[in-house]
Order: structure tokens, then sequence, then C-alpha cells
């Protein structure tokens, strides 16, 4: 069965308050159209077209990566309309399945349910019992309980918005059949709009039978329209993957107050997550992994036993088994940190390799450095990597310890086993073996007189 899957993504958005399209507006970092064109993707045989109409170069410039058809409604005239600028891409012998831009949480077992029921007698609705379905379109079925029409709200009469089964919008349909009502709307209603809805009473009145299912959670079928309902859909995913996390053994210490906006490829056991954390774009985190309160880790791989203490960010990051980091700490792209290596508070580091068993503990910026192993660097420590110009790189080489309060600046390397003096600043190579320092020569003026604050 070949799919073809149609995404409704012109609207405008006015409750969203925004010049930003409303299928732009993201949940965990991802645009609303792109969990439905993920969602669609898993789909096999499908072929995925997208009806965009407002902002309609910024949406395009967004999401240009996707790999679908786009088709501009230059006007919105409705749901109806937006599927006939498609009419002439699909094929007869087409399972046509149509879903909304602004529908982000839908699950693929729910649609894969939906197909199932397309056939040449059939085509399949997505339907929501809801206690105020106030805003939908009422499902109206005749007395054996089949399906005859959907009436939209403006046009219901009052036994009609008594009804409580909503229409989501959400259907699959054979292509033949599809165009050929498509061809016979109008706008004949309180909107004067080409609704999709009315393909329904077509069907029946062809004798096609409308077979309705419904979605597990009615969040999966919730649009959004406003701020607080993004608000709800992204607390609603965020609890999915908390939950999903929780199932696969990591341990959050409050599941309210985890984010994960990306993905975990890789996942170990006994990990424990503390408040606030959150987890972007891809990452691997091995075993027995603690990361502390506030912490914010996007594209790195993590070792097993490596500990993150409090209010730690790091980006595109490699950190090696059993190092320690933070709090407070910085570890900026590119940085690669092997076995056993301690990064301690208020360090930042940037585009940096440290091998096994170095030590960087507080106050010290790192940055275009190969530290060697069992390195010990002091606090206040600056790597002076930038003239103004270009940028150089500092060798501090195995064994080395860099007293406090001293800038390196590059380029320059630090022999293996060499000491330099805190509060030196280094400019030349420094030989190995050896104690290197810079110090002006200390003196005290005993006669020196405090300057004390004149009366006014």
């Amino acid at each position: 069965m070949k799919i073809t899957t149609i995404i409704l993504a012109a609207g405008k958005g006015t409750r969203m308050r925004s010049e930003l399209p409303k299928i732009l507006h993201n949940i965990a970092n991802r645009p609303l159209l792109q969990h439905v064109y993920d969602t669609s993707c898993q789909l096999e045989n499908n072929t995925i077209k997208i009806v965009y109409g407002h902002g309609a170069d910024l949406v395009r410039d967004t999401l240009k990566d996707l790999a679908a058809s786009w088709i501009e409604q230059k006007q919105q005239l409705g749901t109806g309309h937006a599927v006939q600028q498609v009419s002439d891409q699909i094929a007869d012998t087409d399972t046509v399945l149509i879903l909304y831009g602004d529908v982000p949480l839908l699950k693929l077992t729910t649609v894969k349910q939906l197909i199932s029921n397309v056939n040449d007698q059939s085509l399949a609705l997505l339907t929501v019992n809801l206690d105020n379905p106030t805003g939908y379109g009422r499902i109206v079925r005749d007395a054996s309980g089949q399906v005859t029409k959907i009436v939209e709200e403006k046009d219901a009469s009052v036994t009609e918005k008594l009804l409580n089964e909503g229409n989501t919008g959400i259907m699959a349909v054979q292509g033949k059949a599809l165009k050929k009502w498509l061809n016979q709307l109008n706008n004949n209603n309180a909107q004067g709009e080409y609704y999709l809805t009315d393909v329904i009473e077509m069907a029946v009145a062809d004798g096609i039978t409308v077979v309705t299912n419904q979605p597990e959670s009615v969040d999966e079928v919730l649009g959004v329209n406003n701020r607080i309902q993004l608000s709800h859909l992204e607390r609603v995913y965020q609890q999915e993957q908390a939950n999903r996390l929780m199932e696969l053994g990591v341990t959050l210490a409050d599941p309210a107050r985890f984010d994960l906006r990306g993905s975990i490829e890789n996942l170990g056991i006994d990990i424990v997550v503390d408040v606030n954390v959150i987890i972007e774009g891809k990452n691997s985190i091995g075993n027995n992994v603690k990361i502390g309160a506030n912490t914010h880790i996007k594209d790195s791989i993590i070792g097993d036993s490596v500990e993150i203490l409090a209010n730690c960010v790091i980006d595109n990051v490699v950190i090696g088994q059993g190092s320690k980091i933070g709090p407070f700490a910085r570890l900026r792209p590119e940085t690669v940190l092997a076995e056993n290596v301690h990064i301690g508070n208020f360090v930042e580091i940037k585009k940096s390799s440290v091998a096994a068993s170095s030590k960087i503990n507080h106050l010290s910026y790192i940055g275009d450095t190969t530290v060697g192993s069992r390195v010990n660097i002091g606090a206040g420590t600056i790597t002076c990597n930038y003239d103004g110009v270009n940028k150089f790189r500092t060798v501090i080489e195995d064994g080395a310890f860099i007293g406090s309060d001293t800038q390196l600046v590059a380029p320059v390397t630090i022999g293996k086993n060499a000491t330099i003096g805190a509060g030196s600043t280094i400019t030349k190579d420094s030989p190995e073996n050896q104690l290197t320092l810079s110090r002006v020569k200390q003196v005290s003026l005993a006669n020196w007189q405090r300057p004390i604050k004149k009366e006014k």
C-alpha cells in the first residue's frame, strides 16, 4: 500500500500573538510541524506533502531539510481548499492520510490503526470524546451508530452541540474517492470556507462506511492555538520522555522538573538525575552517572561513573570514565576529557583535550590547549589563546604543575614535569623538570600613607 501524507500547515495562528508562524513554535526545541513530519516518516512507502501558507518564506527556510513536497496555499479558504491544492498529486490507488502541522503529539500506533481501516468500501476517521467539545466539529450518527456527517460548531443546531464526540480532522481515505469528493466541495456555510469535513457526508451518500477510532489520550489530538496549549503539550511531552527513561532504569529526582529536548542514543544503567536538568541534542550517557541539579547537557558523550555536580553547562563534549565535573563548570564545544579528570568550580574549557588523571579545580580558563596526564592546574590560570586577531595553542605536557594565577601566553609549551611558579606570566616554552617563574621583586614602603577621604 502506497501512502500519501498531506500535512496541513498553512494557518497563521492569530491567538499565538506572534510574528512567528504557529507551526514554527517549539515543543522540546523542535517546531510543531517537525514533530508531525517525524511521525509521518516512520510510515513505510510514504510520500509526504506539506501545504503551507502564512509566513511561507520563513517556514520553507526553517524546515528546508525536510524530505517533503511543499505546496503553497496562497489563500487560506479552509481545510478542504488546502487539500485541493494537492489533488493533482494524488494517485487513485494511494491511501491518503491527512494530518495537521499544529497537532504534534499524535502517536504512530494511532496513525497505523487509522490507516488499517481504509479500503474500497471504507474511510477512516479519528474522533475523540470530550467533556467539553466546544470548538470541535461534532460527529453525527444515525440510530444504528453509523456516522452520517460532521457538523462544524458554527453550523450546528442546539441538539448537535450537545454531542460530545468531536472531530479531530485527522482521516485516511482512498485517493480516487477523495479527489472526487474534493471536486464537489462548496463554501455554503457560516464561515464561507471549503470544509474538508463535508467529504464525510459525501462518502456516506456514496455508500462508503466511515470507520472511527480514538487515540489513547486526548493529548494526542490536541492542537496548539495559544501559548497555554503550547505549554500544556510541552509538559505532556516531557512527562512522556521522563516516564520512558524511568522505565529504562533512570532515577529522576523529580520527573516534572526534567526536560529532554533531543535524544539519548546510548543509555546506561543506574543513572541518577537531579532536578532542573536539561538534555538537548544527541547524547550518550554511560553507567553509574550522576548529574547534578540545574545542569544543561547538549550533544555530549558521558562515560561510565562520571559525576557532574550542580549548575554545569556541557556542550559538545566527551567526558571520560570516572571524571568529576563542577559545580559551576562550563565545558564548551570540542572539549575531550580522558578518564579520571577533575574539572572544578568556575572552570571554563574550550576546544581542548585533557589527558587522564589531570586536575583543573578552580577558577580557570583553558582554551585551545592540549593538557597531558597527571597535570595539576592551579586556581586562576588562564591560557591566553587569542591576540585579538588569531588564536594559538598551548601544550602542557604530562606531570606539569601550574601554580595559581598564571597566564600562559600561547603559542607556548610547558615541558614534562615542569613547575610554573604562582603568579607567573609565561611567554616562552618552559623546560621539563624545571621550575619556571616570572615575578617582579617584592618591596615594602615603610613610610607610605594610605589615602584618606577628604571632608566636603
